[in-house]
This record gives C-alpha cells, structure tokens and sequence, in this order.
C-alpha cells in the first residue's frame, strides 16, 4: 500500500524560479508606489510622491530583467505569464492612477477618466494573454505587441509630475464639469493600449 504524498507547506512558493521573482519584485513596486501616494496625500508630502513614482521606472527594470532571465533559462510558464500580467496591471496601472490622483487629478471626471485608463490596461494585458499563441511565429515566440505595452504610462505619469512640478495640471471647466488637461494624457495612454491597429515589434 502506496502511503499519500505529503503536501509541502508554501509548496506553491518553493515552486517559484528567479525570474518569477523578478515579477513579483515588479509588483512589489506598484503597491509601494500607491502606499507612498497615500502617504503623499496624508502628509501633503511632494517628497513622497516624487518617491511613488520613482518606483515606476524600478518596476520596469524588474519587468524587463524577469523576461530576460527567463528566455536565459529557457523557462516560460502559464503562471509566470500570469504574475507578469497581474504585477503589471499593479504597477503600471493601478499605481500610476493612484499617483495621478495624488498629484491633484481628483475631480469626478479625472477619477473617471483614470479608471478609463486603468481599464485599458487591464484589457490591453487580457487580450496579450489569450492571443499569445496566436501571435507567436514559426519560433514559438510572440514577435509583436498589438497596441502600446502598458510599461509606456511611464510616459504620461512622467509628464504629469513635470506639470505637477511646475503648477500646470491644467484645470478646465467644461460644461460644468471640471476636469485637469493633463489627464487626458491617460485617456490617449489607454487608448493606444487597447488599439489593434499599432503593432510593435516585441524584442
């Protein structure tokens, strides 16, 4: 009589490689940068939001060393495909909002138009994810992204701390709605995100 196998604790864990790692450090990142917004808006500290979105372009570096490690080590999984996208809906999503929030960007129609862009970028990595295969060529490997990679809203967020820094987050009011210019650098973010029409080459 075969005796049951016995079910390691953090098996899930200790089944993590080093690329995966990486992921989770790019998620890790994300979720600092919006704790570090919060405290900006608690303290009313532009130290602490200059620190959140520092962290972004941190992210990013971990985000492209975890696909690099991982075509190193001939090593790709459906869960390390799975953390990527869900650390990169937190640090390239969620966060950069929360930091635009943070920023001055709180009106109604800013908030709505942030989640606009959050949605896109979920969307944007939902979509890669079920047509990765499909997309992939003779060598097994995808060759281009179809839209913006969500990694790019370190552009709008870069220029929202310029204009945070220099006073000009642009409020407007438009039919009695008022709303900041500048966050219409997330609505064409988002926008380019989920196009299917731009396609970029995927190093």
């Amino acid at each position: 009589m075969t005796r049951p196998q016995r079910i390691k604790r953090f098996s899930m864990l200790r089944d993590f490689h080093f690329a995966d790692l990486l992921t989770i450090a790019n998620g890790c990142c994300g979720v600092a940068a919006i704790f570090f917004a919060m405290r900006a808006l608690r303290d009313r500290s532009e130290g602490w939001l200059y620190v959140a979105a520092g962290l972004i372009p941190l992210a990013i570096v971990f985000d492209v060393l975890d696909g690099r490690v991982a075509r190193w080590r001939h090593y790709a999984s459906p869960m390390g495909r799975e953390l990527d996208s869900l650390a990169d809906v937190i640090s390239f999503g969620v966060a950069p909002a929360a930091i635009a929030f943070a920023a001055g960007l709180h009106t109604a129609v800013d908030q709505i138009l942030l989640i606009y862009f959050v949605v896109c970028g979920l969307s944007r990595l939902a979509r890669y994810n079920i047509t990765a295969e499909s997309l992939a060529g003779s060598s097994g490997k995808v060759e281009y992204f179809e839209g913006t990679p969500i990694p790019t809203s370190v552009l709008p967020l870069a220029l929202l701390i310029v204009a945070h820094r220099t006073g000009l987050l642009l409020p407007v009011r438009w039919f009695d709605l008022d709303f900041h210019l500048v966050a219409l650098l997330f609505v064409l973010s988002g926008s380019l995100m989920i196009s299917k029409t731009i396609r970029i080459p995927k190093p």
